[in-house]
């Protein structure tokens, strides 16, 4: 294991989760449902919605081309740069918009949602360059941790704007916050491999050549069960950590400056679950611990359906963001496990295709539950849980997944055998 390295890429993590707390999950969401669109028989949730999915489909066409043009020409580090800032600009941008102005609202929104889960394609595919398998599992839940981190801390700076109702600046200052501890990852990360073909020809060879990934994909079972499974259990879980905001606000009747608190309740023991599951992620398995994961969730939906009060929902809020961080770190061990060496950032690419893929069906249900039935987010969060039982049934039928760690170690026992006998 690489230490600066892996600090380097943690701290993307530790950046670029203040969009995720500030913009995907509370202050923006909240803001843009509640108060730029208006929420009182549900068109918030459905244009919420539209704007996730729309991100989605975009992030989900794209990444596969773009992770194999970043392996094909050496780019790797400047098309996640680009991405980046992408969504840092357009998040400066949020600051400019108003109550009644849905469409650049959401024209913000989805560019800097398409940027920052674009860079994570990229971000994502350093993991097996700056680790050695063994250590995958806790590397992978230590992004998160730090992750957490990040994300109480850019709510901790937005929260002084919200108490004054100053909103746009809480975009400003998260704008600034990711843009700055970005830096570090785009100068201690490995230096892009040397491409092969310049840009315009990579990207006529990565058409053709997703085409063929696809097709390697389907034709190893266990990745295509493990994905298959993936796609279901992560809309669930992406869609849940859109609407959460929305839901504590419209239904519970929860303030700007509450759900602050709230997010920061559920990172802070998302972070304790992501550090406290990295090791047995190594040991286990990450299919053992994902599972667990799943059993958990489809608790959190079902108590989200019946919680009446904010204390009660304070309370499942914290067992929720316990199994937030681990599942997440937990799946991308297991695709890593599974990606033939080389060949990291088109498989990644797919990855990434099967997460926002994952978030295209999950927002637009719910949204439209909630608007058919006139508001009910009740109903809308409890169809949301059948993405999580029928996650746990694909999953329990993939025959992989087993402890890294021992892997590892039958990998070296087995090279010094061979050494041995030559």
């Amino acid at each position: 294991m690489n230490r600066r390295q892996v600090v380097a890429w943690t701290l993307y993590d530790f950046a670029n989760s203040s969009f995720a707390a500030v913009i995907a999950a509370t202050i923006y969401a909240t803001y843009y449902a509640q108060v730029v669109v208006g929420n009182v028989h549900g068109e918030g949730d459905l244009w919420w919605g539209r704007l996730i999915s729309t991100s989605m489909a975009i992030v989900a066409l794209a990444s596969p081309v773009l992770g194999a043009v970043a392996d094909r020409a050496g780019i790797r580090k400047r098309l996640f740069f680009a991405a980046t800032y992408l969504s840092v600009g357009a998040t400066a941008l949020m600051a400019t918009v108003e109550q009644g102005m849905v469409l650049w609202g959401f024209v913000l929104g989805v560019l800097g949602m398409v940027g920052f889960e674009g860079a994570i394609v990229f971000y994502n595919a350093y993991l097996p360059d700056i680790a050695s398998r063994e250590w995958h599992g806790r590397v992978s839940a230590y992004g998160f941790a730090v992750g957490y981190a990040g994300s109480i801390a850019a709510l901790l700076i937005a929260l002084p704007f919200v108490r004054v109702g100053a909103i746009g600046w809480c975009f400003l200052s998260t704008a600034a916050f990711f843009g700055l501890f970005a830096i570090p990852s785009f100068m201690v990360l490995p230096r892009d491999r040397s491409g092969h073909v310049g840009g315009i020809e990579a990207v006529r060879e990565s058409v053709r050549g997703t085409a063929r990934t696809f097709r390697d994909v389907l034709a190893r079972r266990e990745l295509r069960r493990f994905l298959g499974a993936y796609l279901l259990y992560e809309d669930g879980v992406n869609t849940v950590v859109f609407f959460s905001s929305i839901f504590a606000a419209r239904t519970l009747g929860f303030g700007m400056a509450q759900l602050i608190g709230l997010y920061i309740l559920v990172q802070v023991m998302a972070l304790v679950g992501a550090f406290l599951w990295g090791k047995p992620t190594d040991h286990l398995g990450p299919k053992v611990v994902v599972l667990c994961m799943l059993v958990l969730w489809i608790g959190v939906v079902i108590a989200a359906y019946l919680v009446e009060t904010q204390r009660q929902f304070y309370l499942l809020s914290a067992v929720a963001g316990s199994g937030l961080g681990t599942i997440q770190a937990a799946s991308r061990t297991f695709m890593a496990t599974l990606i033939p060496k080389g060949r990291e950032g088109e498989f990644f690419g797919c990855y990434a295709i099967c997460g926002k893929t994952a978030s295209i069906l999950g927002p637009l249900v719910f949204g439209a539950v909630s608007y058919t039935m006139a508001g009910n987010q009740r109903a809308a969060i409890l169809v949301v849980g059948l993405f999580f039982v029928m996650g746990l049934i694909l999953l329990s039928r993939v025959r992989a997944g087993g402890p890294t760690r021992a892997a590892s170690v039958a990998s070296v026992a087995y090279g010094r055998n061979d050494a041995m006998t030559q």
